[in-house]
């Protein structure tokens, strides 16, 4: 429960300093290299050498390419029944499709089920929803937009994610017996800074000034994201016998919050920016209450 606690604490504490304290400028850039480029690989090099073989561990990449598949597939249909513009439907695609299965997927997936949930919400961020993030993502952010997609800008995106090449030095390192144990205990602190400094930066970022035309696609958005697309990767899950803790983390990073980097990315791309935000901070605050109820439906492992 306290775990819980540290969430919501660092997310409102985020939220209060943006609007009362005057942060410095920049400050959430710094924050966010940090996450990504430190703390992040840090705890993938932890916990990705510790990660045991099991047959059922795809079913975590999976589950991620679902919730984008058919978010795309929905967004895209529901989209001309209700006349929405392609940006409209592309902001959708990317904040709806995409998890935050890093800067929030981690930490619950700790608070909920310890290590060994942390360990696999890590398969399903750095093997499922990041290359999606940098490879469809992108194209589909270019298709909605009217942009061609560069693949040699998108190969070059995955190859060099400082989370990505620890993930490769993890399974190596896993497979040749693990790290000394004195090293292993340098990694162990630098990660753990990921959680509260992530939680804050989202704080630091929150943003709902949602108009009257944007109340009907936040609700199909966040219908998928937080309810359909959990539903029926659980669904599937359950079809093809997958269970216990991989079954469990594996519908809980479906059922995260959209992806902070999503927002920015349909921002760069002029794909309703305005939209994407508003959805990302009604997202935010929803998931601290829908992963935790849905976690109770779920096997502990």
């Amino acid at each position: 429960m306290s775990a819980l606690v540290l969430l919501f604490v660092c997310l409102v504490l985020g939220m209060l300093v943006a609007r009362f304290a005057r942060p410095p400028s920049g400050m959430v850039h710094g924050l966010n290299w940090w996450v990504i480029n430190i703390a992040l690989p840090a705890l993938v090099l932890e916990l990705i050498p510790k990660v045991k073989p099991d047959p059922q561990l795809w079913f975590l990449v999976v589950a991620m390419w679902l919730v984008f598949a058919g978010g795309w597939l929905v967004f895209a249909l529901v989209g001309r029944w209700r006349g929405w513009s392609r940006q409209r439907i592309g902001a959708l695609v990317l904040v709806c499709g995409l998890g935050n299965t890093s800067f929030m997927g981690y930490p619950m997936a700790q608070a909920l089920h310890g290590k060994a949930g942390l360990s696999l919400a890590v398969v399903a961020d750095q093997l499922g929803c990041f290359p999606l993030l940098a490879s469809v993502g992108i194209v589909v952010a270019c298709l909605y937009a009217g942009r061609s997609p560069q693949p040699r800008v998108i190969v070059r995106r995955i190859l060099t994610f400082p989370a990505f090449i620890a993930l490769i030095l993890g399974i190596v390192v896993g497979v040749l017996g693990g790290w000394p144990a004195w090293l292993d205990g340098v990694f162990a602190p630098i990660g753990e800074t990921l959680t509260p400094l992530a939680l804050f930066s989202v704080g630091l970022q929150f943003r709902f000034h949602p108009d009257g035309g944007q109340w009907g696609a936040m609700g199909w958005g966040l219908g998928w994201k937080l309810l359909a697309a959990p539903l029926l990767c659980w669904v599937v899950g359950a079809v093809a016998g997958v269970g216990g803790l991989v079954l469990t983390i594996g519908v809980l990073q479906a059922a995260m919050a959209p992806m902070v980097s999503a927002a920015i990315l349909a921002d760069e791309y002029d794909l309703e920016p305005a939209l994407a935000n508003t959805v990302l901070g009604a997202g935010i605050v929803l998931s601290l209450l829908t992963v935790p109820l849905g976690n109770l439906w779920l096997p502990a492992g």
